[in-house]
């Protein structure tokens, strides 16, 4: 049975999504995969209310966004303001990286990623 809250339109377009991923967010998808050791249920392009976050770890109230060039606009930065403050109400923690840090800086990247889930990690099985 589908989440009530879930439009069938936004269902959809995750499901498009989740096919079509961008080279950083394929890098992100990977770099995600190597904490599944150690507990980190990451989803792809995961609808959340009205909104479709690109990687989210749900139990842990966690999102991950890799942010593209539409991001950058006036228009982009007010959406991602009002999206950040739905999911922050929701009680997530939504940490956002650009394209470049993504590609450019992959350490970096994860080793943020992982100060913001040590609290749900456990040791490798």
């Amino acid at each position: 049975m589908p989440h009530s809250n879930i439009t069938p339109k936004t269902r959809e377009r995750a499901r498009r999504l989740r096919r079509e991923l961008t080279k950083a967010e394929s890098a992100m998808w990977n770099m995600l995969r190597d904490l599944r050791p150690y507990g980190a249920r990451f989803r792809r392009e995961t609808p959340i209310g009205p909104y479709i976050a690109d990687f989210a770890w749900l139990s842990a109230r966690l999102i991950v966004e890799v942010d593209g060039d539409s991001h950058e606009t006036e228009g982009g930065r007010r959406h991602d303001l009002a999206r950040d403050a739905f999911l922050k109400n929701q009680g997530f923690t939504v940490l956002r990286f650009d394209n470049a840090q993504v590609l450019d800086g992959p350490d970096y990247v994860f080793i943020e990623i992982q100060k913001q889930a040590a609290q749900y990690l456990r040791s490798a099985a």
